[in-house]
């Protein structure tokens, strides 16, 4: 058929095309007003965590709480690490228990409503960091001009709601159970340093009594100051390293650039060990003090050293013990989900004019068709 011809059979047959788009469209209208399910979602938006700028044990001694030293700072990767808890499933069950879900959904069976609840889930996150989670809920049908609408309305927004607070529970017991593996470690840490200590103190005194040497000149207390802040810097990083493998991998770029940090702080050390000639104008040599007073020099020094280790240590234990039991949020909500002013679907208008359209070009094609078949079968019998 030409396009004239199409054209004048679809003028010819206006009438009937007319009626069936227009008792589409009223169907459909009436269904999607009387019969169809309402759906529902409420949006919450959550602040990304705070970024941390420290990270490991020394940040935690300088004011920063565990979250640095778990390696959860930067806000980028916090909110895809906060997107991913909100779609875990141990967030699904807590937001279904402390919601009820199981009644809503007819389930008996709480993974499969943790599967349709996954499914109903809708996380994202913005470039800003921000996250963003709705959740769709669905009313039977017939439901329009009930109650039940409502409830589900509320519904929607108190699941959302919940997410949040499944989340700062989450993240509360995860920075808790590692703030008490560090708590548990440095612990271990104190006792041996403490052990160290002594010794080191009833050496020195000892040693003091025999040779009735008290102090150091100072120049030569200098020497040890330098000496016993870069060996204290080698201890304190030796212990913040063993700290962060119990929660990162070997290959984690914070343990390989710490790592390094160590090899240059010992390099240091051995140097002044050693004897460096850059630092002999100023500083005196180990090598070049006299027997008795070096070996009181290294006896004081490893006082010094283990002394600020073992304080270091004791202010880090109390920290991570209040980490460890303190119950403050730690998800900040911008805005909570309040239920919607309207459905999200259907959408009565467009989706009636939708359907009529899609009736239109579907009479539209039928009629052409078999128009077009008709008239072949007319030529053949010609």
């Amino acid at each position: 058929m030409t396009y004239h011809e199409i054209i004048n059979t679809l003028i010819y047959y206006r009438g009937k095309i007319i009626f069936f788009t227009l008792s589409v469209m009223i169907f459909l209208f009436l269904i999607l007003l009387f019969v169809y399910p309402l759906t529902f979602s409420s949006e919450i938006k959550i602040l990304p965590p705070e970024e941390k700028s420290d990270v490991g044990l020394s940040g935690l001694l300088g004011g920063a709480d565990a979250s640095s030293l778990l390696g959860l700072g930067g806000m980028g990767g916090n909110s895809q690490l906060y997107a991913e808890i909100l779609k875990s499933r141990s967030a699904a069950e807590y937001v279904i228990e402390k919601c009820n879900l199981i009644e809503f959904y007819d389930e008996d069976n709480i993974y499969r409503v943790v599967g349709a609840l996954s499914k109903n889930l809708d996380v994202q996150v913005t470039k800003e960091g921000i996250i963003l989670l709705a959740v769709d809920l669905s009313t039977p049908m017939f439901s329009r001009f009930s109650d039940v609408k409502d409830s589900v309305n509320n519904l929607a927004a108190k699941v959302s709601n919940t997410f949040a607070e499944a989340l700062d529970k989450i993240n509360r017991e995860k920075l808790n159970t590692k703030a008490k593996q560090t708590r548990e470690y440095v612990g271990t840490q104190i006792a041996a340093t403490k052990v160290q200590l002594d010794s080191a103190e009833v050496e020195l005194k000892l040693f003091q009594e025999e040779y009735k040497t008290i102090s150091l000149p100072a120049q030569l207390e200098a020497a040890i100051e330098h000496a016993a802040e870069i060996k204290s810097q080698i201890y304190f990083n030796e212990i913040k390293l063993k700290t962060l493998k119990l929660n990162m991998d070997e290959d984690n770029h914070t343990i390989i650039s710490l790592r390094k940090k160590l090899d240059v702080l010992r390099e240091q050390y051995s140097k002044i060990e050693a004897g460096d000639k850059l630092n002999k104008d100023f500083l005196p040599n180990f090598e070049d003090v006299p027997e008795i007073s070096i070996k009181l020099a290294r006896l004081t020094r490893n006082v010094k050293v283990l002394n600020e280790v073992y304080l270091l240590l004791q202010t880090q234990y109390y920290r991570e013990k209040l980490q460890e039991n303190k119950n403050i949020p730690t998800v900040q909500v911008l805005d909570s989900a309040i239920p919607s002013l309207r459905a999200k679907s259907p959408r009565l208008v467009f989706h009636t004019f939708a359907g009529g359209l899609f009736a239109f070009i579907f009479i539209c094609a039928l009629i052409i068709v078999q128009e077009n078949k008709l008239k072949e079968l007319q030529n053949k019998v010609k």
